[in-house]
């Protein structure tokens, strides 16, 4: 009978939904889940003609889920102060690469490291991001697993530029000097040498500069300096560089060790009108130097930008971009497919994921060193449990209400 039917229909959709309710308390802990409900739809009602007004006469044959809505609002940001777990601020997926290759999409941020230095999830899923060259990410290379080894190094770079800032007194008697200014910089081996610039004023508004490096460092055994580089400083009336006349561009040919490279090194001053020399009334001064070269480094620790740089700083004071996580976002997020793991699968209805920066388009901002708890709110899957347990039980008692029925209609034909 179309009478046992419908209330039947309605005791399995009571029972998927108490499932569904069930899940969700069981994934309560879980990072990154997304609570869940389920939808429901009448059955296609039969028609038993019209009234008067020519209104169908219509009875429902029941009812029978017709979805799953996953509730992809952020959950709460745990902080956990490791380096390695991240969370997304906002809309998107972190993008994983699983044991058979294909890539899966995660909201769970808990990564580790491998005994590899790959990030990956607990099930050993490696975190997909762009390579950086050279601390320079490429955004435009194919996704690869990210890795931020420890062992990891970086070579020596030999200085090839200099900048230094600095005053020159104007009030300094013709043949009277400034206090030097000294920087390091470093050769293709990584190894240091100093630098020292003198400056001696030879006219008004004219200084000459002289650049030095210890004898030794050019060779072995020497003592005193070897001057390197020199030069004419011609200021204007508002103390401003004017023009820099007489230049030996700063070069060590040949360096005492007789492995590293020569250094033909730019500067020291910026050009005009830019430039990083000034001549005053107030005293002589060098007020900051910078180079461009440093010496070999091991990774001693790194930190995740808001938009998935990571940056690994060395031993050797540099901080160099390792590669950038990457980002997934799709047209239609309720077509993905829940997989296991705290994994979640393209689909067609979802359609292809856009990998992309965080930050960019629609995508969310990633928080380094916490991780995004569940969503689920316990009030309310109780509340829910409780509607569930009544549909239940109703639809229950029309069923014995039925039988009842049944059994004495049966009895009337004895």
């Amino acid at each position: 009978m179309a009478s046992f039917a419908i209330p039947l229909s309605g005791l399995m959709a009571a029972q998927d939904e108490m499932q569904t309710i069930s899940n969700n308390l069981a994934n309560l802990n879980t990072d990154g889940y997304k609570d869940e409900n389920l939808v429901f739809s009448s059955i296609f009602a039969q028609s038993g003609g019209v009234n008067g007004a020519g209104d169908p006469m219509q009875s429902g044959l029941g009812v029978a889920p017709s979805g799953t809505f996953s509730d992809f609002s952020e959950g709460t940001l745990n902080s956990t102060g490791l380096n390695s777990n991240m969370a997304l601020s906002g809309d998107g997926f972190f993008i994983v690469q699983q044991q058979n290759g294909q890539p899966a999409y995660t909201r769970a941020g808990d990564f580790t490291l491998n005994n590899m230095g790959y990030l990956v999830t607990p099930d050993g899923q490696q975190l997909m991001g762009y390579p950086a060259t050279g601390g320079v990410v490429n955004t435009s290379a194919p996704l690869q697993p990210l890795q931020v080894s420890a062992g990891q190094s970086i070579p020596a770079v030999a200085t090839s530029s200099i900048d230094v800032t600095a005053n020159l007194s104007a009030t300094t008697a013709v043949g009277g000097t400034a206090p030097s200014s000294t920087l390091d910089v470093y050769d293709s081996l990584g190894n240091e040498h100093q630098l020292t610039i003198s400056y001696t004023m030879t006219g008004t508004n004219t200084w000459t500069y002289t650049v030095s490096v210890p004898s030794a460092d050019l060779t072995a055994g020497a003592t005193g300096n070897t001057t390197v580089g020199s030069g004419t400083l011609n200021f204007n009336s508002s103390g401003n560089l004017a023009s820099i006349t007489n230049v030996v561009p700063i070069s060590l040919p040949t360096l005492a060790d007789g492995a590293s490279a020569p250094l033909a090194i730019s500067g020291p001053f910026g050009t005009v009108p830019n430039a990083t020399i000034t001549q005053t009334a107030s005293a002589s001064a060098t007020t900051a130097t910078t180079q461009n070269g440093y010496a070999s480094g091991t990774l001693a620790s790194y930190t995740v930008q808001p938009d998935g740089t990571v940056d690994g700083t060395f031993s050797n004071g540099q901080t160099l971009a390792l590669g950038q996580v990457a980002v997934a976002s799709f047209a239609n997020e309720q077509g993905l497919l829940a997989i296991g793991n705290n994994n979640l699968q393209a689909t067609v209805a979802s359609g292809a994921a856009v990998a992309g920066v965080a930050g960019s388009g629609s995508r969310g901002t990633i928080v380094d060193g916490s991780v995004e708890q569940s969503n689920v709110d316990i009030a309310s899957e109780f509340s829910k449990l409780i509607q569930a347990q009544q549909s239940y039980s109703a639809s229950a008692k029309s069923i014995t209400t039925f039988s009842q029925i049944s059994q004495a209609t049966m009895q009337m034909m004895q």
